[in-house]
C-alpha cells in the first residue's frame, strides 16, 4: 500500500539557508512532504550565483527541487515584517548564517519565537553558536582542516588533503534534519517550539573514530600518520585499493572466511603455512607484503571481471568507479535513488532523491528547482494575502 501521506505533509518550512549545509536539510524535508518556501535575497543565494545570473548551477538544482522560491530583502524594515508574517504561519524556520547574523537583522530566536511560540528554529554554522571559535570563517574546507579530517586524509609521505566530498557540510545538514524533526516530535507533545543548532565541526567528529582508536590504543598516545587507502585505524589487512588492467578494485577482508576465500581464488593457500599471514594481527603487522601479494594478483585482471569473481565468492570488494559510471548506476536508478529530469535551465540532468524511505507512502514527485522569485506571487498574495498592488509596490521598492 502506498496511500499514506508522507510524514511531513502539512508542515511548512521557511528556508533561509544557502550553499550545501542547510539546503540539504530542507531538501530532505521537502522530499518528506513538507511545504518548503525558500527565501532568497534579491540577487539569489550564493550557490545559485555559480550559474547564470538568476539561474541555477547544478549543485543548486540538486538541493533545491521541490521548494517554492521567493525573494525578500531582509535588510529593509518591510522585508523583516514580511518574514515575521511568514513565521507566524510556519512550523519551522531554518538558517545557516554565521552566528549573530539573524540577531543583527532583528530576526533572532527571541523575536521569531515571540511571533510564534510553536516555531522550531533550526540553525547550523561551522563551529556553533557558543564557544571561543564561533566566529571563525566556516567553509567545508576550513572545517575539514580544523576538525582533523585533513590531517588523516592522504598518504603519509605527502601533505594533508581534504576529503573529496563536502562531508562537513552534508554531515551537518543530515544532523540538522535530525535535530529539527526531533524537536518537531517534542512540539507535538508539548505544543511548544524550540531552538536547535548543529555545528559542522561537531557533526564530523565521530567520523574520526578509527583514527582516534589508533591514537588512544598507542601507549604513548602517538598521533597516527595518514594511511592513504588503508584502514585509518590500521586494524585490517588486506584493506586497500588494488590495481587492475583497466582501473582499480577496493578489497577488504574483515573476517577470516574472507581471507581464506581470497587466497583460494589467488591459488595461494600456501600462505596458511606462513606465520606472517595466519592471523589478522600478523597480516596487519606485514600489510606491505600482503598488499604486494594481493596487488600482484589483481594486476592481471580486468576490473569488472575481477569484481564479479570476488563478489561471487563472498570477498567484500567494489570497483573504483568514476562519476559518469555513478551517475548512470543501474542499481540507484532501479531503486529510484537517482532520477533523470529535464531542468528548465540546465537541460537533462541527473539528481538524487532523498535517501529516506517511508514505507506506505509513494515517493514524492520530484520537481526541478524554481527560478529566482518564481513563487513571489503565490507567497505574498495567496499565502500572506497581500494585494497585487501592494506586491507591485514592494517589488518597485526593492523589498521583494
Amino acid at each position: 500500500m502506498t496511500d499514506r501521506p508522507p510524514p511531513l505533509a502539512g508542515v511548512t518550512v521557511v528556508d533561509l539557508t544557502q550553499i550545501y549545509n542547510g539546503p540539504y536539510a530542507t531538501y530532505m524535508m521537502a522530499m518528506a512532504g513538507a511545504q518548503v518556501i525558500k527565501v532568497e535575497p534579491l540577487g539569489g543565494e550564493h550557490l545559485r550565483r555559480r550559474g547564470a545570473v538568476g539561474g541555477a548551477a547544478l549543485p543548486f538544482a540538486m538541493l533545491n527541487g521541490n521548494k517554492r522560491a521567493v525573494t525578500l530583502n531582509l535588510k529593509t524594515a518591510q522585508g523583516r515584517e514580511l518574514l515575521i508574517a511568514m513565521v507566524r504561519r510556519a512550523d519551522i524556520v531554518v538558517e545557516n548564517f554565521a552566528p549573530g547574523t539573524m540577531e543583527r537583522l532583528g530576526l533572532g530566536w527571541d523575536v521569531l519565537s515571540a511571533a510564534n511560540s510553536r516555531l522550531i528554529y533550526g540553525a547550523s554554522s561551522g563551529f556553533g553558536r557558543s564557544g571561543p571559535n564561533r566566529d571563525y570563517p566556516a567553509m567545508d574546507l576550513t572545517v575539514q582542516a580544523m576538525s582533523g579530517i585533513m590531517s588523516i586524509t592522504g598518504f603519509s609521505d605527502r601533505p594533508p588533503v581534504k576529503a573529496g566530498p563536502a562531508i562537513a557540510d552534508f554531515s551537518a545538514g543530515i544532523h540538522l534534519y535530525a535535530a529539527i524533526t526531533t524537536a518537531l516530535y517534542e512540539r507535538e507533545k508539548t505544543g511548544i517550539g524550540r531552538l536547535v543548532e548543529v555545528s559542522m565541526q561537531d557533526a564530523v567528529y565521530a567520523t574520526l573514530s578509527s583514527s582516534l582508536g589508533l591514537m588512544f590504543d598507542s601507549a604513548e598516545g602517538e598521533i597516527p600518520s595518514r594511511t592513504g587507502n588503508r584502514h585509518s585505524g590500521l586494524a585490517e589487512s588486506p584493506y586497500n585499493v588494488y590495481p587492475t588492467r583497466d582501473g582499480y578494485v577496493a578489497i577488504i577482508c574483515v573476517g577470516e572466511a574472507h581471507w581464506q576465500s581470497l587466497i583460494g581464488l589467488m591459488g595461494r593457500l600456501d600462505l596458511n603455512d606462513d606465520s606472517r599471514f595466519t592471523t589478522l594481527k600478523s597480516r596487519v603487522a606485514h600489510m606491505d607484503l600482503v598488499d604486494e601479494i594481493v596487488g600482484g594478483w589483481t594486476a592481471g585482471w580486468d576490473k569488472q571481471a575481477l569484481f564479479e569473481l570476488l563478489i561471487g565468492n563472498h570477498v567484500p570488494c567494489a570497483p573504483v568507479r568514476d562519476l559518469l559510471e555513478v551517475v548512470n548506476d543501474p542499481h540507484m536508478h532501479a531503486r529510484g535513488a537517482l532520477q533523470r529530469i529535464d531542468h528548465p535551465e540546465l537541460g537533462p540532468i541527473t539528481v538524487q532523491r532523498s535517501p529516506l524511505r517511508f514505507e506506505g507512502s509513494a515517493p514524492t514527485e520530484l520537481t526541478p528547482s524554481a527560478l529566482l522569485g518564481a513563487d513571489n506571487g503565490w507567497a505574498y498574495g495567496e499565502w500572506l494575502g497581500l494585494s497585487a498592488e501592494t506586491i507591485a509596490t514592494l517589488q518597485d521598492e526593492g523589498v521583494i
